[in-house]
C-alpha cells in the first residue's frame, strides 16, 4: 500500500490526479476484483436505469457520441464516460452533453477514496468509479460507458449494463491483448450479458464472438444478419427485420458506427422517434475525429493510431481532396511504440506527400526516428509534435492540406498548442 496522503474533497483536481497517478504501481492493471469491491461499497454497479456499454478496437467514441446526441434530442438525461481525454481530464465525463467543473470531480474522487479503504486502484479504475459516482449523484437516466481496454477485464465491466456493443475488432494493444484476433474477440465479447442484447458492428467477426454470445445466452444482433444499412449519394437507410429507416442524414462520424448505434438504441427499447434519430445523426460530432481546425491551409486532425483507423482516415482524406480540389498533403505523425507503426503509416503512404514525424514523451512513446524507419523517402525528425506542426504549416501552400494523426496524445498536444497560440 502507498503511504501517500489523499487530498481533501475540496482540493484542486490537479492535486487529485497527481495523487491517483502515484497511488498504484501500474496505470493499467486488468482485473475486476478490486474495482468490484469498491463499487459494491458505494452501490455503483447500476448507476442509472439504463446502461449501454461500448467496446471495440475503433469507433467506440464515435458510437458513444451518436448514441448521446440521439438520446439528448429525445429528452433523456444522459451521462457519458469515455477515455482517454485529448486535453483536459474533465472531457472523460459528460452529463447532458456538458463537462463538469473541477470541484465535482474532486468530490467524486474523495467519495471513491472513502469507499476503497484498503483496496489499491489503478488510475483508470479510480476514474471509472468516480464517473459512476457522478452519474449516480446527478440521477442520469441513461449511462453510456466506453470500455477502456479489451472488455472482459476492463473496469467498466463491473457495471450491470442492459445493452452491450462491440463496434469493431482488429489487432491493437498487443502488449495487453496479444495479436490473436480470436482471443481479442473473446475479450471484447466478455462484456456480453446473459439474456441481454449484444450488438456487433464488425462484419464477419471472429468465431469467438458469436460463440460466447451463444454460450451465455446473450441476444446477438450481428451487422449483415439481424441488422444492416446501405448508403446512397446523399442519405442512407437502416433496417432490422421488418423495421426500416430511410432517407437518414449522413453523419460526420463513420457510418458503420451510426448503424451500430441505431441497433443499440433499438435493442434498448427507449422512447425515441425517427425525428430524434435524424436530428441526433446530424448533430453528432467528436473532437479528434476528422476534425477540421483551419481552412487555409485546410488542417484536419484524427486520432487514428492503428492500421484499421488509418485506412478509414486515408479514405476520408481522399474524398476531401477530390471534393475540395486540394493539393499536397503534409502529415504530422507521432505514435506510441506499442502500436503497429509500420502497418499504420503504410495505410497512409499513397495519400501523403510530405512527412513530419515527431517524438512523444513518456514510457510508451515512439521516437521520430522509430517512425522514420517505416516512412518512404527522406524525412526530418522533430523533437515534438508542436515543432513538426509549425514546420508543416509553414511549408504548406494555401491549397494544401495539413493532417495530424497517430495518437490521442498527438492530437491532444496540437489542440493545446492551437489554443495557446490563439489566446
Amino acid at each position: 500500500m502507498s503511504g501517500l496522503t489523499a487530498p481533501l474533497a475540496t482540493a484542486p483536481l490537479a492535486d487529485w490526479l497527481t495523487y491517483l497517478e502515484n497511488l498504484h504501481t501500474s496505470a493499467i492493471d486488468l482485473g475486476l476484483d478490486r474495482a468490484s469491491r469498491v463499487a459494491q461499497r458505494g452501490q455503483l454497479t447500476k448507476p442509472a436505469p439504463h446502461v449501454i456499454t461500448v467496446a471495440g478496437t475503433n469507433g467506440k467514441g464515435s458510437t458513444c457520441a451518436i448514441l448521446e446526441a440521439i438520446l439528448l434530442d429525445a429528452g433523456y438525461k444522459v451521462g457519458v464516460y469515455s477515455s482517454p481525454h485529448l486535453v483536459r481530464y474533465n472531457e472523460r465525463v459528460r452529463i447532458s452533453g456538458a463537462e463538469l467543473a473541477d470541484d465535482e470531480h474532486s468530490r467524486a474522487f474523495a467519495a471513491i477514496e472513502m469507499y476503497r479503504q484498503e483496496v489499491s486502484l489503478s488510475l483508470f479504475e479510480f476514474g471509472t468509479l468516480a464517473a459512476l459516482e457522478l452519474f449516480k449523484r446527478h440521477q442520469v437516466e441513461v449511462v453510456i460507458l466506453e470500455v477502456g481496454l479489451g472488455g472482459r477485464l476492463d473496469a467498466t465491466n463491473i457495471v450491470d449494463h442492459d445493452v452491450s456493443v462491440i463496434t469493431s475488432l482488429a489487432v491493437d494493444h498487443v502488449d495487453w491483448l496479444g495479436d490473436d484476433i480470436e482471443v481479442i474477440g473473446y475479450e471484447k465479447a466478455g462484456i456480453f450479458r446473459s439474456q441481454k442484447p449484444a450488438i456487433c458492428g464488425q462484419p464477419n467477426p471472429p468465431a469467438t464472438v458469436p460463440a460466447h454470445a451463444d454460450d451465455i445466452g446473450a441476444k446477438l444482433y450481428q451487422v449483415g444478419y439481424q441488422f444492416d444499412y446501405k448508403q446512397s449519394e446523399n442519405s442512407w437507410s437502416w433496417h432490422c427485420g421488418a423495421f426500416d429507416l430511410n432517407d437518414l442524414p449522413l453523419p460526420s462520424l463513420p457510418l458503420p458506427n451510426a448503424a451500430t448505434a441505431l441497433m443499440a438504441l433499438g435493442a434498448a427499447e427507449l422512447d425515441i422517434s425517427d425525428e430524434n434519430i435524424a436530428n441526433g445523426l446530424a448533430k453528432a460530432s467528436l473532437p479528434g475525429r476528422m476534425e477540421r481546425v483551419s481552412e487555409s491551409p485546410l488542417v484536419i486532425m484524427d486520432v487514428a493510431h492503428n492500421p484499421h483507423s488509418a485506412q478509414y482516415f486515408a479514405r476520408q482524406l481522399a474524398l476531401v481532396k477530390q471534393r475540395e480540389n486540394k493539393g499536397r498533403i503534409h502529415a504530422v505523425v507521432a505514435m506510441l511504440h506499442d502500436k503497429d507503426i509500420a502497418a499504420t503509416v503504410a495505410e497512409m503512404h499513397d495519400i501523403v506527400d510530405e512527412w513530419y514525424p515527431a517524438s512523444l514523451e513518456g514510457p510508451r512513446a515512439a521516437t521520430a526516428d522509430e517512425i522514420i524507419a517505416h516512412l518512404p523517402g527522406d524525412s526530418q525528425p522533430y523533437p515534438t509534435p508542436e515543432q513538426a506542426y509549425d514546420t508543416a504549416l509553414t511549408e504548406a501552400g494555401d491549397e494544401d492540406m495539413v493532417i495530424v494523426f497517430g495518437s490521442f496524445y498527438t492530437v491532444g498536444q496540437i489542440s493545446s498548442h492551437l489554443a495557446s497560440t490563439q489566446e
